[in-house]
């Protein structure tokens, strides 16, 4: 069967060093003081990085930019990486970078895409998630850590200050909570939970920046579970095993 051809603007160099300049002045003014990263427009091999490529092809037209497909910024990389078979850089970029790029499937509120699609929003603000958790690592100062969370607990959302979403009747305190309690409560390893979160999920699970449970942090808490879920996991340890006793 012959393969579907996949049409994309074809950009010269010329237009591709232009953008890239336009680019590094919104990344100059808004983005950098946000942590945001601008890739280089040539690596060290005198090609094109392909994430400066993925940020001119969003950004070309800007600030009316077009909705654009994986397989249209498969078929664009292609051109300069021949042996291109699945376009990551934009979803990398997005939500992990910090460059506000709306993705299809990820219930995003700006633009109407579907899954496999996406499209360039601003470069005058970074992604909305970025500074609420993806710099946490590379400060001490807890006032900082706060506002990066926008002053409400990472787990429920409660406002410091104000009454607590659950618990109307209480003010909201932000508590310094760690993200995996087997690690030292220090930069890196903190994220704020109000009281209420703190004191009832303490000890029990990892987090991740987000405040999103990822982990057990005790495998004794094995020991509250339903026996329905505890044959579930005996059955799933019992098949990576083999059989085996733990001492084996």
């Amino acid at each position: 069967m012959r393969e579907q051809q996949i049409t994309y603007i074809k950009l010269s160099d010329a237009t591709i060093r232009d953008d890239y300049k336009k680019i590094e002045y919104y990344h100059n003014k808004c983005l950098e003081k946000h942590g945001v990263l601008l890739p280089k427009l040539i690596g060290s091999d005198n090609r094109y990085v392909k994430g400066a490529l993925v940020l001119v092809y969003l950004f070309h037209g800007y600030p009316d930019t077009r909705i654009v497909s994986k397989q249209e910024l498969t078929a664009f990389m292609r051109k300069y990486y021949p042996g291109t078979n699945d376009v990551q850089q934009a979803r990398h970029l997005g939500a992990q970078k910090g460059w506000w790029i709306v993705a299809g499937g990820r219930d995003n509120i700006v633009a109407e895409l579907k899954r496999g699609q996406y499209q360039l929003h601003t470069l005058e603000k970074p992604f909305p998630s970025f500074t609420k958790g993806h710099r946490i690592s590379d400060t001490g100062d807890w006032e900082a850590i706060k506002q990066n969370y926008s002053f409400r607990c990472a787990t429920c959302g409660s406002e410091e200050g104000q009454p607590h979403l659950h618990w109307p009747s209480t003010k909201t305190k932000l508590q310094k909570a760690h993200k995996d309690p087997n690690k030292p409560l220090v930069a890196g390893n903190i994220i704020p939970q109000c009281q209420k979160c703190n004191r009832a999920d303490r000890n029990r699970w990892i987090y991740d920046d987000k405040g999103r449970v990822i982990k057990l942090s005790d495998a004794n808490l094995v020991k509250r579970f339903s026996p329905e879920v505890k044959k579930k996991m005996y059955e799933i340890l019992y098949n990576e095993f083999k059989g085996h006793k733990p001492e084996e």
